[in-house]
Order: C-alpha cells, then sequence, then structure tokens
C-alpha cells in the first residue's frame, strides 16, 4: 500500500515538480499547473464518495483524456473512484489503500507528463 511519502519521492524525482500545501492537503505542480493532489471531502463532493474522502486517504491526478478515467474506474472501481467534480476535467481520484508503488508511480508520472511542458517531458526521457 503506498501512501504520501511514496507520492512525495515520485514527485520529487520529477524535472519542474513543486509540492504546495493547500486548503485541501498536499498538492504538485509542474510549472505552475496542478497534476496531483491530495483529496478533500468538499460539500460540493457527492455524499458517498465524500464519505469514503473523510474516512481514507484518496489522492486525484490529471489524465490526458476523460476516457482513461473511466477505463481505471471501470479496470478496479473498488479504488478508482468516479469523478468528484466537474472542475479540473479529465483527472480521477483513487484510494491509496489499493494502490501500489509502482502502479502509483505510473499514475503520478503520466499525470505530470500531462501537465509538464515538453522540454520538461524530454528532460526527464533524456535521464532515463
Amino acid at each position: 500500500m503506498a501512501d504520501l511519502d511514496d507520492l512525495r519521492r515520485t514527485a520529487g524525482g520529477l524535472p519542474g515538480s513543486e509540492e504546495r500545501a493547500t486548503t485541501g492537503g498536499a498538492a504538485w505542480f509542474v510549472r505552475g499547473k496542478l497534476y496531483a493532489w491530495e483529496c478533500h471531502p468538499w460539500p460540493s463532493i457527492p455524499d458517498d464518495i465524500r464519505a469514503i474522502i473523510a474516512r481514507e486517504l484518496v489522492v486525484g491526478v490529471k489524465v490526458a483524456d476523460r476516457v482513461d478515467a473511466l477505463a481505471l474506474v471501470e479496470m478496479a472501481p473498488d479504488v478508482f473512484l468516479r469523478t468528484t467534480t466537474p472542475w479540473s476535467e479529465p483527472k480521477v481520484a483513487f484510494r491509496m489503500s489499493g494502490i501500489d508503488d509502482d502502479h502509483l508511480a505510473e499514475l503520478v508520472t503520466e499525470a505530470w507528463r500531462v501537465q509538464a511542458p515538453k522540454y520538461l517531458r524530454r528532460e526527464l526521457d533524456d535521464g532515463s
């Protein structure tokens, strides 16, 4: 099971990534664009999902398009939550308790790629 320290480790290794404290918890940005965040049980979130977020650690990440988010939810509905709010689409939220370290690294890195400018993506790829 992954935790926020695992997310911090992965995000910290991505070029141009920075962590910021927000009113909802920790969030990660690349060049000012949000790509991963700790979910908070805001009143605008549907009641059933808000209850999950209030009970356990849930993280949201940007995805390339809405189809990718839907595929993850269909693949593992016990881990990936349906859309929490219509804002900042496309995105997907997931229970950290259902994610292993490798899958977390993949989700966070892909979210970073969605938001990162081309020169930073090239920097990451050249460093691999």
